[in-house]
């Protein structure tokens, strides 16, 4: 003859029952994600190749590979400087000072913002201007500058800082600027105004094979947006 459960022996199942639920329910812990070692695989004058071992969010330790410059200097923590320059004359529409260069890695040429690596003991502002002055010949003043950014954080470690100057293009030594270019350099400055910006870029790639630095083109759209749609969404075209 089968009896029932008593009642204190259902209660005692409920509560293991209750807490197995409980138990089951509960969110994995998780831990910050950190580096725990950074083993040299390949090094060449300019970069080098890394496996970065890691602990990732859920405590699971994992590989990269990364790439880092080896031109970083001791005193800051900012590989090199972007420079947004701007060109105001007399008459002329305000122009953005763009380069164009050939670059191996796309083996095409790129429209980019003048740009460089930062010298030992140089501040973000000194690197900007000698950079502008190498690249381009103008001399500006800077403006401002943006907090530390990364450039390409899937790839590598690389960071810039990206420096606002304006150019007083009716200073003399601004109508007819000579650059200053290394050997082994080859930079055609190209001025775009600021108001056709991003189509001017538009006509750029449509005439010729040449890529455009994303960050290029971000501030296209943003001045798009400013002049024209300050209060729209801004929609790509399809």
């Amino acid at each position: 003859m089968k009896t029932c459960p008593s009642v204190g022996t259902l209660f005692r199942v409920s509560l293991v029952t209750m807490s197995t639920m409980s138990n089951s329910e509960e969110p994995k812990v998780t831990t910050a994600p950190h580096i725990v070692d950074e083993e040299l695989m390949a090094a060449g004058k300019w970069i080098k190749l890394e496996k970065t071992t890691y602990v990732d969010p859920a405590g699971n330790t994992r590989t990269w590979e990364t790439v880092k410059r080896t031109t970083r200097q001791t005193h800051i923590d900012v590989d090199g400087v972007g420079i947004i320059a701007l060109l105001k004359r007399t008459l002329h529409k305000d122009c953005v000072v763009m380069v164009k260069q050939f670059r191996p890695p796309m083996g095409c040429c790129s429209l980019e913002f003048p740009a460089g690596l930062i010298d030992e003991g140089e501040t973000v502002e000194v690197a900007a201007l000698r950079e502008l002055k190498e690249e381009t010949g103008f001399k500006g003043e800077v403006a401002g500058v943006t907090p530390v950014t990364c450039l390409d954080p899937g790839l590598s470690n690389c960071t810039t800082q990206i420096v606002m100057v304006n150019i007083n293009g009716d200073d003399m030594e601004n109508i007819n600027p000579t650059q200053q270019l290394g050997d082994g350099e080859f930079v055609e400055v190209i001025l775009l105004p600021l108001d056709e910006f991003q189509s001017k870029i538009d006509d750029l790639m449509k005439k010729e094979k040449i890529v455009v630095d994303a960050k290029v083109y971000i501030f296209a759209m943003g001045m798009v947006q400013a002049f024209f749609k300050p209060r729209e969404l801004p929609v790509l075209k399809q």
